[in-house]
C-alpha cells in the first residue's frame, strides 16, 4: 500500500532560477496494534505527517484557537508507531517560501477545530499534498474517517459534536434521604 522513501532536496535540472525541487513524502503511523490486521483489508486508524525539506509537519488538536500544526523530525512523531512512507511527488518551492506557504495553511488548522472524523491530521496532509503536488494522499490512510462521515448517525454523540475531548465540569450531587 505504500513504498518506503526518504526526503531529498535536489537541484531541478534546467531551472533558470536555480530553485530547489524537493520530494513531498507522506509518513504514516499506526494508532493501534489492530492496524497490523486491518491494514491488509485497506483500512485502519492512522496518523500522518507530511515531510518536506527534511522536516515533517502534522496537525493535532488542543483547546486553544491557535495553530494545531507542528513540526517534528521525519518518521519520529511522538506517541505513534511509524508504519511507512509514501512519495507523493515534488514541490518547486525553496524552504523560505515553503515556510510562508505552511503558515498560510496553518491558519485553517487551529487546534480547537480538530475533529477525529471531519478534520484530522490526514485531512491536513491531504490538503497540503494537493496544494503542493496536485495529488491526494492514498485513500486507505483516512478511509476509516470517511466511513465515519457516511455512518455518522451510528457514531456516539461525543464523536459527532466535540472537536477536542474535554473533561466534563465537576457537578455536585445531593443524596435524598
Amino acid at each position: 500500500m505504500g513504498a518506503e522513501s526518504t526526503s531529498k532536496t535536489t537541484p531541478e535540472s534546467g531551472d533558470r532560477n536555480d530553485k530547489k525541487k524537493t520530494q513531498v513524502v507522506l509518513n504514516v503511523y499506526d494508532l493501534t496494534p489492530a492496524n497490523n490486521y486491518s491494514y491488509w483489508f485497506g483500512f485502519g486508524v492512522f496518523h500522518s505527517g507530511i515531510e518536506v525539506h527534511g522536516k515533517e509537519y502534522g496537525f493535532g488538536g488542543h483547546d486553544f484557537p491557535a495553530s494545531g500544526v507542528f513540526e517534528v523530525e521525519p518518521r519520529s512523531c511522538p506517541g505513534f508507531i511509524y508504519r511507512c512512507s509514501v512519495t507523493l511527488g515534488h514541490a518547486d518551492m525553496p524552504p523560505s517560501e515553503f515556510r510562508k506557504f505552511l503558515q498560510t495553511v496553518a491558519t485553517d488548522y487551529h487546534g480547537d477545530t480538530y475533529h477525529l472524523i471531519s478534520k484530522n491530521c490526514n485531512h491536513f496532509t491531504d490538503d497540503v499534498s494537493c496544494r503542493l503536488t496536485g495529488k491526494r494522499i492514498p485513500g486507505w490512510v483516512n478511509r476509516l474517517a470517511r466511513m465515519g462521515v457516511l455512518c455518522s448517525c451510528l457514531l456516539p454523540e461525543s464523536l459527532q459534536s466535540t472537536t477536542v475531548k474535554q473533561l466534563p465540569e465537576p457537578r455536585e450531587y445531593s443524596v435524598k434521604t
